[in-house]
Protein backbone atom coordinates (compact mmCIF):
# COMPACT_ATOMS: atom_id res chain seq x y z
CA UNK A 1 0.00 0.00 0.00
CA UNK A 2 1.13 3.42 -1.01
CA UNK A 3 2.32 5.96 1.66
CA UNK A 4 -0.86 7.82 0.15
CA UNK A 5 -3.06 5.59 0.94
CA UNK A 6 -1.93 4.52 4.46
CA UNK A 7 -4.81 3.52 6.76
CA UNK A 8 -5.76 6.78 8.25
CA UNK A 9 -8.84 5.85 11.03
CA UNK A 10 -6.57 5.67 13.98
CA UNK A 11 -6.64 7.55 16.65
CA UNK A 12 -2.63 8.11 16.83
CA UNK A 13 -0.82 7.89 13.30
CA UNK A 14 2.31 5.79 13.33
CA UNK A 15 3.88 7.42 10.28
CA UNK A 16 7.02 9.80 10.50
CA UNK A 17 5.30 13.66 10.04
CA UNK A 18 5.31 14.58 7.09
CA UNK A 19 3.86 17.97 5.98
CA UNK A 20 2.38 19.04 2.04
CA UNK A 21 0.77 21.93 0.49
CA UNK A 22 -2.53 21.41 -1.49
CA UNK A 23 -4.09 23.85 -3.43
CA UNK A 24 -7.75 23.29 -4.33
CA UNK A 25 -9.11 25.35 -7.03
CA UNK A 26 -13.02 25.16 -7.36
CA UNK A 27 -14.84 25.66 -10.43
CA UNK A 28 -16.08 29.14 -10.04
CA UNK A 29 -12.29 29.76 -9.52
CA UNK A 30 -11.88 30.14 -6.13
CA UNK A 31 -8.64 28.90 -4.40
CA UNK A 32 -7.86 27.22 -1.47
CA UNK A 33 -4.37 25.98 0.57
CA UNK A 34 -4.22 23.38 2.88
CA UNK A 35 -1.43 22.04 4.90
CA UNK A 36 -1.58 18.11 4.28
CA UNK A 37 0.07 15.88 6.88
CA UNK A 38 1.32 12.28 6.41
CA UNK A 39 -0.96 9.21 8.27
CA UNK A 40 -4.50 11.65 7.45
CA UNK A 41 -6.21 10.76 4.06
CA UNK A 42 -5.22 12.21 1.19
CA UNK A 43 -1.46 13.17 2.13
CA UNK A 44 -0.68 15.38 -0.56
CA UNK A 45 -3.44 16.13 -3.03
CA UNK A 46 -7.51 16.68 -2.25
CA UNK A 47 -8.94 13.22 -3.63
CA UNK A 48 -11.13 12.92 -6.16
CA UNK A 49 -14.61 12.05 -4.54
CA UNK A 50 -13.66 15.01 -2.20
CA UNK A 51 -13.85 17.53 -5.19
CA UNK A 52 -17.05 15.53 -6.43
CA UNK A 53 -18.60 16.20 -3.09
CA UNK A 54 -17.81 19.92 -2.88
CA UNK A 55 -18.99 19.98 -6.60
CA UNK A 56 -22.31 18.42 -5.93
CA UNK A 57 -23.96 18.51 -2.48
CA UNK A 58 -26.54 20.03 -1.51
CA UNK A 59 -26.10 22.89 1.33
CA UNK A 60 -29.38 23.79 3.13
CA UNK A 61 -30.22 25.07 6.61
CA UNK A 62 -28.06 26.83 9.42
CA UNK A 63 -25.54 24.12 10.68
CA UNK A 64 -23.45 21.74 9.21
CA UNK A 65 -21.23 18.84 10.76
CA UNK A 66 -18.02 17.47 8.68
CA UNK A 67 -17.77 14.12 9.99
CA UNK A 68 -14.37 12.24 9.48
CA UNK A 69 -12.79 16.06 8.24
CA UNK A 70 -9.24 15.03 8.02
CA UNK A 71 -7.61 17.88 7.26
CA UNK A 72 -10.50 20.12 7.12
CA UNK A 73 -11.01 20.64 3.32
CA UNK A 74 -14.93 19.82 3.07
CA UNK A 75 -15.80 21.75 5.92
CA UNK A 76 -13.28 25.12 5.20
CA UNK A 77 -14.82 24.83 1.79
CA UNK A 78 -18.32 24.99 2.91
CA UNK A 79 -17.77 27.72 5.18
CA UNK A 80 -15.83 30.28 3.40
CA UNK A 81 -18.39 29.76 0.01
CA UNK A 82 -21.29 29.75 2.17
CA UNK A 83 -20.46 31.91 5.00
CA UNK A 84 -23.90 31.83 7.20
CA UNK A 85 -23.52 28.26 7.91
CA UNK A 86 -22.27 27.36 11.02
CA UNK A 87 -19.95 24.46 10.43
CA UNK A 88 -18.30 21.71 12.44
CA UNK A 89 -15.62 19.57 11.86
CA UNK A 90 -14.55 16.35 13.69
CA UNK A 91 -12.22 13.59 13.00
CA UNK A 92 -11.16 10.54 15.02
CA UNK A 93 -7.30 11.16 13.99
CA UNK A 94 -5.71 12.86 16.14
CA UNK A 95 -2.95 14.87 13.85
CA UNK A 96 -6.26 15.57 11.34
CA UNK A 97 -7.93 17.28 14.02
CA UNK A 98 -4.53 19.05 14.73
CA UNK A 99 -3.81 19.84 10.85
CA UNK A 100 -7.64 20.95 10.22
CA UNK A 101 -7.46 23.27 13.21
CA UNK A 102 -4.38 24.81 11.24
CA UNK A 103 -6.07 25.01 8.29
CA UNK A 104 -9.16 26.48 9.41
CA UNK A 105 -6.60 29.45 10.83
CA UNK A 106 -4.70 30.18 7.91
CA UNK A 107 -8.09 30.04 5.74
CA UNK A 108 -9.30 32.84 8.27
CA UNK A 109 -12.75 31.16 8.93
CA UNK A 110 -14.28 30.30 12.15
CA UNK A 111 -15.38 26.57 12.91
CA UNK A 112 -15.57 24.50 16.10
CA UNK A 113 -12.98 21.45 15.38
CA UNK A 114 -13.32 18.26 17.61
CA UNK A 115 -11.13 15.33 17.92
CA UNK A 116 -13.68 11.58 18.52
CA UNK A 117 -14.81 8.51 16.92
CA UNK A 118 -17.75 9.47 14.93
CA UNK A 119 -20.44 11.28 16.34
CA UNK A 120 -18.58 11.03 20.17
CA UNK A 121 -17.48 14.26 20.24
CA UNK A 122 -20.97 15.40 19.58
CA UNK A 123 -23.25 13.59 21.74
CA UNK A 124 -26.00 15.99 22.68
CA UNK A 125 -25.77 18.23 19.37
CA UNK A 126 -28.21 18.12 16.22
CA UNK A 127 -27.29 19.46 12.97
CA UNK A 128 -29.02 20.64 9.25
CA UNK A 129 -26.62 18.44 7.48
CA UNK A 130 -24.03 15.60 7.99
CA UNK A 131 -21.80 15.48 5.27
CA UNK A 132 -19.29 12.69 5.04
CA UNK A 133 -16.03 11.31 2.25
CA UNK A 134 -17.19 8.20 4.72
CA UNK A 135 -14.22 5.93 5.38
CA UNK A 136 -14.90 2.64 4.09
CA UNK A 137 -11.30 1.05 4.36
CA UNK A 138 -12.12 1.20 8.18
CA UNK A 139 -14.81 -1.52 7.41
CA UNK A 140 -18.46 -1.81 6.95
CA UNK A 141 -19.22 -1.41 11.35
CA UNK A 142 -17.93 2.19 11.08
CA UNK A 143 -19.73 3.49 7.67
CA UNK A 144 -22.87 1.70 9.22
CA UNK A 145 -22.95 3.41 12.48
CA UNK A 146 -21.85 6.46 10.66
CA UNK A 147 -25.59 6.30 8.43
CA UNK A 148 -27.37 4.88 11.61
CA UNK A 149 -26.57 7.56 14.28
CA UNK A 150 -26.92 10.19 11.33
CA UNK A 151 -30.78 10.05 12.54
CA UNK A 152 -29.93 11.43 16.33
CA UNK A 153 -27.77 13.92 15.18
CA UNK A 154 -30.04 16.05 12.38
CA UNK A 155 -32.70 18.04 12.85
CA UNK A 156 -36.11 16.83 10.97
CA UNK A 157 -35.73 17.58 7.08
CA UNK A 158 -31.95 17.61 8.04
CA UNK A 159 -29.91 15.67 5.31
CA UNK A 160 -26.73 13.14 5.53
CA UNK A 161 -25.09 13.16 2.28
CA UNK A 162 -21.90 10.88 1.60
CA UNK A 163 -19.89 10.10 -1.34
CA UNK A 164 -18.12 7.22 -2.51
CA UNK A 165 -17.07 5.17 -5.23
CA UNK A 166 -20.45 3.14 -6.34
CA UNK A 167 -18.84 -0.07 -7.27
CA UNK A 168 -16.52 -0.20 -4.75
CA UNK A 169 -18.78 -0.04 -1.37
CA UNK A 170 -20.79 3.21 -2.46
CA UNK A 171 -23.92 0.61 -3.37
CA UNK A 172 -24.30 -0.94 -0.63
CA UNK A 173 -23.80 2.30 1.56
CA UNK A 174 -26.60 3.96 -0.83
CA UNK A 175 -29.06 0.76 0.10
CA UNK A 176 -28.64 1.29 3.79
CA UNK A 177 -29.60 4.92 3.82
CA UNK A 178 -32.68 4.02 2.28
CA UNK A 179 -33.24 1.20 4.72
CA UNK A 180 -32.42 3.42 7.43
CA UNK A 181 -33.64 6.61 6.52
CA UNK A 182 -36.56 5.74 3.87
CA UNK A 183 -35.64 8.01 1.52
CA UNK A 184 -32.18 8.52 -1.10
CA UNK A 185 -31.00 9.97 -4.21
CA UNK A 186 -28.45 10.24 -6.08
CA UNK A 187 -26.90 13.58 -6.41
CA UNK A 188 -24.41 13.05 -9.05
CA UNK A 189 -22.52 10.13 -11.37
CA UNK A 190 -19.24 11.56 -11.80
CA UNK A 191 -16.61 9.24 -13.29
CA UNK A 192 -18.13 6.20 -11.28
CA UNK A 193 -18.24 8.45 -8.33
CA UNK A 194 -21.78 8.80 -6.97
CA UNK A 195 -22.89 11.74 -3.99
CA UNK A 196 -25.82 10.22 -1.92
CA UNK A 197 -28.52 12.33 0.19
CA UNK A 198 -30.86 10.70 2.77
CA UNK A 199 -33.24 13.26 4.79
CA UNK A 200 -34.83 12.86 7.71
CA UNK A 201 -38.48 13.18 7.41
CA UNK A 202 -41.07 14.09 10.41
Amino acid sequence: MSEKFEHYYVEKPSSPLKVRKVRLVLKNGHEYFFKSPSGVYAFGFVDRATRVLLEYMRVHGKTLLDLGCGYGVIGIVVKKEYPDVEVFMSDINERAVEFAKMNVKDNNVEIEVRQGDLYEPWKDMRFDQIVSNPPIVAGKRVWMKLVEEALDHLNPEGSLQLVAFHNKGGRRIRDYMKEVFGNVEELCKSGGIRVYISYKRS
